[in-house]
């Protein structure tokens, strides 16, 4: 059966001002975090999206749940036979939708009220939406805390009682309760330690397949990105820069940034050296962003072209990358 379309992105952009910097206070810089970015995501699918710190990786992820007001540019939802675009959502009808899509936060220490127990935490939205009676919300609040392996007896308590993996697993419960198609995972197993984020990512993709869950996993460690995502973006200021399977992207990177943020990831063969590559200076600032392509004040291979030209999108080997050089350097 072919893919189905769960959520369409086409050019959107999150432009943030700059205040008091023009005339009447108007801004005359803008922080560009987002910067005309496409892309699909399939139903069922885990799309991972990785890039350095500032490179508009969370900014995106809001934006598509509509957190955060966008600038340009459309998200559609293709949902119960519909098309559903969250731009043109008002305020009510937004408050409706959140329902289908929900956002697991990466810091499961911050994100949880220290004054509710874990049953009010994770009914919480089954009462924002109205979805039932007080017995049937505990039902369902009974049932997605076993799904998510809490005990019963924990909805009692308090999120200060629990370490930080059973609270990653309460941020979990919470955002499936109302039982959306589409969940944001932000960062949410940074973190934890490792043998803990082995856990959690088990679990996501447990009740990915029990649920019929679509992800947009959104983090750094591309290692973590090799066991849960069946497509991988690579973004860099603002901008996706390559875009392929998984199994295509660690086989073989077409752009130099994801083979320098490859090059990273730790190896496991001792007879292997570790080398990873060292990028020269900073990512540029999103405010000031570089002519030409945006990696070129990095990038090892720069060439005069990629100073002054504004690489395309183009398909290369099963690749969806932006770069001059993609076709001619062998990363």
């Amino acid at each position: 059966m072919a893919n189905q379309t769960l959520i369409d992105v086409k050019n959107l952009k999150v432009y943030f001002g700059v205040k008091g910097k023009g005339l009447l206070g108007k801004s005359k810089a803008f922080v560009k975090a987002v910067d005309d970015v496409t892309l699909s995501i399939e139903k069922g699918e885990t799309l991972g999206l990785v890039g350095e710190s500032g490179s508009g990786k969370t900014t995106l992820g809001h934006a598509i749940l509509r957190a955060i007001d966008f600038t340009e540019g459309k998200v559609v939802f293709h949902t119960n036979g519909e098309e559903v675009d969250v731009a043109r959502l008002n305020k009510e009808e937004l408050h409706r939708f959140r329902r289908h899509m929900q956002l697991i936060f990466q810091d499961p220490y911050a994100s949880l009220n220290p004054r509710m127990t874990v049953r009010d935490i994770i009914g919480e939205p089954l009462e924002a939406q109205n979805m039932g009676t007080r017995e049937e919300i505990d039902q369902r609040v009974r049932t997605i805390a076993a799904k998510c392996k809490l005990n019963v007896e924990y909805l009692r308590r308090f999120p200060h009682a629990f370490s930080g993996g059973q609270r990653q697993r309460i941020c979990i419960a919470r955002a499936l309760a109302a039982s959306p198609e589409f969940v944001v995972c932000d960062e949410s197993v940074s973190a934890l330690d490792v043998s803990i984020q082995a856990d959690i990512i088990n679990l996501l993709m447990d009740l990915q397949e029990d649920l019929g869950l679509t992800y947009l996993f959104i983090a750094h460690d591309l290692s973590v990105m090799s066991h849960i995502s069946n497509r991988v973006a690579v973004m860099y200021l603002g901008r996706i820069v390559e875009l392929a399977s998984t199994q295509n992207i660690f086989a073989s990177p077409k752009h130099p940034y994801t083979r320098a943020l490859m090059s990273a990831v730790p190896v496991v063969d001792p007879d292997r050296k570790f080398s990873p590559i060292k990028l020269e200076g900073e990512i540029p600032s999103a405010i000031n962003i570089p002519s030409g392509c945006r990696f070129h004040t990095r990038c090892p291979f720069m060439k005069e072209q990629c100073k002054l030209e504004d690489p395309l999108w183009r398909e290369i080997d099963g690749h969806f990358v932006a770069c001059h050089l993609a076709g001619e350097l062998n990363l």
